[in-house]
């Protein structure tokens, strides 16, 4: 029964690969926009062409209607049940997994971004083997079994190092995919990023403010530890303890507490609380926000927080603005280079560009036509499209600000941990090589 139901699904994404391959006018327009957004300098190999248009199958948008629903329009011929296959077919999604088993007739596997665990039904049991680590596309062929509906990337298997490197290429090459298969922790990650966002007003006094790198780093520092105590004290943790009555009773070594202040740059004692309430509490962890050397370094450096576009640091945002309130600006020293630089880098991104539209509407406007060399660009209408045309998502990703499921919070950690360990043992070696010449 299993056997007739994979072979009937496999022959069926067949002839759906086919209708939008073969396809002409809107649809074939439509992938051939879906592709091009969605390819990446140095993954234009087969497999991740494949993984592209088995996406596009699942995901794409066609006017108003998916490939699905053209598919099942134009085959009038579809039988009752392959109509409920393909419409299963809704529930399909990337993801880095882990291979937890392998059975008889397949595997099982485990979503590494959201920990849950799928019976895949498979010919190719012999080609992976337990702790694999797999990026590919799985789809539903019954309620409880799955099938490979693209191809797989094999990435051998990976020590907690390189897989944390993995799912943080995941969460970059693939945000929009980000817990796709867990809408619960998607919402709680979207839930944080509100949340980072209030207390940042209510602690910095406004949502954009600007000051020296380093001072604003400390600032940064300062209002994670803020919010670790809220945290803590919402979670019932009695903050008045020392770092040595938590580290008795948790019984967790003074060394790794002070190793661990240092990866969430708060207070030891703070870490220690929070390491002894790990076992009772099953929540979304916030990451850790420090600024990058180059801007701790910077004269000025700008933060900016939205509750859905996260939280943004720009070294060059007074300097972009005193172009736009300038009016000899085109006289300006290098203001084509910031310009085309905003335009370009993606870090400047769209709320970014719509709040400078707002406050300096006309301005602006004027500096994009004598720029771009498009006299009759108009911001009001024209934003959006020049911002797809340089790759801006217009509408918000899951920011890096956002609290991330405990496993993988955990993952990292240890991940660092053993880095860590490994650049002490080879200072260790160094040492005493030195000290035997």
């Amino acid at each position: 029964m299993v056997d007739d139901l994979k072979l009937q699904a496999y022959e069926l994404k067949q002839a759906l690969t086919a209708f939008v391959l073969d396809a002409e006018g809107e649809l074939a327009e439509a992938l051939e926009t879906y592709a091009a957004a969605q390819s990446r300098p140095g993954y234009q190999d087969r497999v991740q062409q494949d993984l592209i248009i088995d996406s596009f199958l699942i995901e794409g948008k066609v006017g108003k209607q998916s490939p699905l629903d053209l598919f099942l329009e134009n085959q009038p011929d579809l039988s009752q049940r392959d109509h409920q296959i393909v419409n299963n077919w809704r529930r399909s999604f990337i993801g880095l997994f882990a291979v937890t088993r392998t059975l008889t007739d397949g595997f099982e596997l485990m979503n590494w971004l959201s920990a849950k665990h799928y019976i895949v039904i498979s010919d190719e049991v012999s080609r992976f083997k337990e702790g694999e680590i797999l990026l590919t596309r799985i789809a539903p062929l019954t309620d409880t079994q799955w099938m490979f509906f693209s191809p797989c990337v094999p990435m051998g298997k990976l020590g907690k190092p390189k897989l944390a490197v993995a799912i943080g290429n995941f969460k970059d090459a693939y945000r929009s995919a980000l817990y796709s298969d867990a809408p619960e922790l998607l919402e709680q990650a979207w839930q944080s990023v509100e949340r980072y966002h209030q207390e940042f007003l209510e602690f910095f006094g406004d949502d954009e403010i600007t000051m020296p790198g380093y001072q604003l780093n400390k600032k940064i520092a300062k209002f994670q530890e803020v919010m670790t105590q809220r945290r803590l004290a919402a979670a019932g943790v009695d903050t008045s303890k020392s770092l040595a009555e938590v580290v008795q009773e948790a019984g967790i070594e003074e060394e790794e507490i002070q190793a661990a202040a240092e990866e969430f740059g708060v207070d030891s004692t703070a870490v220690a609380q929070l390491i002894d309430t790990k076992s009772t509490t099953n929540k979304m962890v916030m990451p850790k926000v420090e600024l990058p050397a180059e801007l701790r370094q910077a004269e000025q450096v700008t933060a900016l927080t939205h509750p859905r576009w996260g939280q943004m640091f720009i070294p060059t945002y007074t300097r972009f603005k005193a172009l736009l309130e300038s009016e000899d600006w085109q006289n300006t020293e290098g203001s084509e280079k910031l310009v085309r630089y905003y335009l370009e880098n993606p870090n400047i991104n769209a709320f970014i560009w719509r709040r400078l539209a707002q406050q300096y509407p006309t301005q602006l406007e004027k500096v994009l036509q004598t720029i771009l060399e498009r006299p009759d660009f108009q911001l009001n209408y024209d934003l959006d499209a020049l911002l797809q045309e340089f790759n801006k998502p217009i509408e918000p990703e899951l920011p890096e600000i956002a609290s991330v499921p405990q496993h993988l919070h955990d993952l990292f950690q240890e991940a660092v941990a053993e880095v860590n360990k490994s650049k002490s043992k080879s200072k260790s070696k160094k040492k005493t090589g030195m000290g035997f010449q």
